[in-house]
């Protein structure tokens, strides 16, 4: 009896059942023999899991073995069925599409789900794929350059999230052009997510220094503040991690600038556990393997902002189960766009960016119909989207501030406004952008100006001040 996959796997069972009360032997042909392990499900597991239910990864069990499989085979085809694994909450049919997509297909979790059914059979190990090996830790090998937090950051039991910085001296004696990054974070059990950028400044290690603890204290999103007061902008952008993320190489002759004598700043954004932790995060580099002739480029799309410091203006009532914000950037010069992660907190309910441009085409960049904050990625185009010069960029999103959405920390709702603790909210797009007139031609990365954070303040102060056109 083929019984439809849409419908939810404990009623398929029941069906099935009864089923087979009604239908005797004979009656039917003899049903198809149910999948197993070796032949069937490890395969699935190998490509679409493995990768982070390992020792030492990111997932909090393996699925390296069948007694691993087969103590959690209905977890598996339950999650696989709800689509809460693989990890992957951009849609498959509006918006990219993306290197690395964890999408399994209506046959494999037919499979999972069939498995778990017939009480995850075994089979012939002889059926079974050879083993899936890593010769690193390291997900594209290992590093060229592998920095890691020097003296390990105590972070308590209990309070709100913490966000620190960590200022990594490089040691390049010469500019690299970098063509991945990976990180193996110290303690998976309280690293939310990392950003990566360099400064060449020496403010960072100033910073660092006025602080005892190991890195120093910043807020959410930010890299800290000068005495002055105004923010400090680093001087680039490397990449970002959050868990679950895959490293990608950049696409070809493509890739960003670290110069010499750059520190590496790692924004690592903690929340706790409960009781006493420690974490010495890392970050692997990996030089550029060939010529490069376009740097990577950061943009970003904020909602309206205002005031002297430019703080986005988002106010979310509460009770309020779909508050719209929107947000729109103008490209400036012809580009490509390689990647855009978007970013929201616990109330986030669903985001989508498009590109309007000048001839009037519109094209969805991402949609997630489903924002999860713990599941944040950046998602990398197979192929970069050209966006000619004055494409507007738009962000649309909603929020559910309702006593019904079950993720709200707040109980009863509370308005809740931009700030850097998970309890407040975010709405932004990172972009990692080309620009088509830039020709390296395999120059060695330049050395940014020292402008001292008050230009760059500026210049991101002026982006993304205006609403977005409906």
């Amino acid at each position: 009896m083929n019984l439809p996959l849409i419908l939810p796997r404990r009623v398929r069972i029941v069906l099935a059942v009864l089923a087979g009360a009604v239908f005797q032997p004979g009656m039917v042909a003899r049903a198809a023999a149910p999948p197993t392990y070796h032949r069937d499900v490890e395969p699935i597991l190998q490509q679409h899991c493995q990768e982070c239910h390992r020792p030492g990864q990111v997932a909090p069990f393996s699925l390296l073995d069948y007694e691993q499989a087969r103590k959690r085979a209905s977890d598996i085809a339950t999650v696989t069925e709800d689509r809460v694994m693989p990890p992957w909450h951009a849609s498959t049919t509006e918006g990219g599409p993306f290197r690395g997509a964890r999408v399994l297909s209506e046959s494999e979790r037919k499979t999972l789900a069939d498995w778990a059914d017939a009480e995850a059979p075994e089979g012939d190990p002889k059926d079974a794929p050879p083993p899936r090996t890593w010769t690193s830790d390291w997900a594209l090998g290992p590093p060229d350059l592998i920095l890691k937090v020097s003296e390990a950051f105590a972070l308590g039991g209990s309070g709100p999230d913490e966000y620190r910085v960590f200022v990594l001296p490089s040691g390049l004696t010469e500019g690299r052009w970098i063509g991945a990054v990976d990180f193996k974070p110290g303690n998976p059990k309280v690293v939310h997510h990392i950003l990566a950028a360099y400064d060449v400044t020496g403010r960072a290690r100033e910073l660092d220094a006025a602080d005892k603890a190991s890195g120093y204290e910043t807020s959410g999103g930010g890299y800290g503040r000068l005495p002055t007061g105004l923010p400090f902008f680093p001087s680039g952008q490397l990449w970002g991690w959050a868990p679950g993320r895959r490293p990608q190489w950049a696409p070809p002759g493509t890739a960003r600038g670290l110069p010499a004598g750059a520190d590496v700043l790692l924004q690592v954004h903690y929340h706790k556990s409960g009781k006493p932790e420690t974490d010495a995060t890392s970050i692997g580099l990996y030089f550029a393997r060939g010529p490069v002739d376009k740097e990577i480029r950061s943009r970003v799309v904020f909602p309206p902002r205002a005031g002297l410091f430019a703080r986005p203006d988002l106010r979310i009532p509460p009770g309020d189960p779909h508050h719209e914000v929107t947000g729109d950037l103008t490209i400036e010069n012809d580009a490509h766009l390689i990647a855009v992660f978007p970013h929201m907190h616990y109330l986030g309910k669903d985001f989508l960016l498009r590109a309007i441009r000048p001839d009037g085409s519109r094209q969805t960049l991402i949609r997630i119909d489903d924002w999860d904050f713990n599941w944040q990625n950046p998602y990398e185009f197979t192929t970069p989207v050209a966006l000619p010069k004055g494409t507007r960029i738009e962000m649309l999103a909603h929020f559910d501030n309702s006593a019904a959405n079950p993720r709200n920390p707040s109980k009863p709702p509370i308005e809740v406004r931009w700030g850097e603790q998970t309890t407040d909210e975010m709405c932004i797009a990172f972009l990692q952008v080309t620009r088509d007139d830039q020709h390296l031609r395999n120059r060695p990365p330049a050395r940014p100006a020292r402008a001292g954070g008050v230009r760059e303040f500026l210049k991101q102060r002026s982006s993304s001040s205006q609403p977005a056109k409906q």
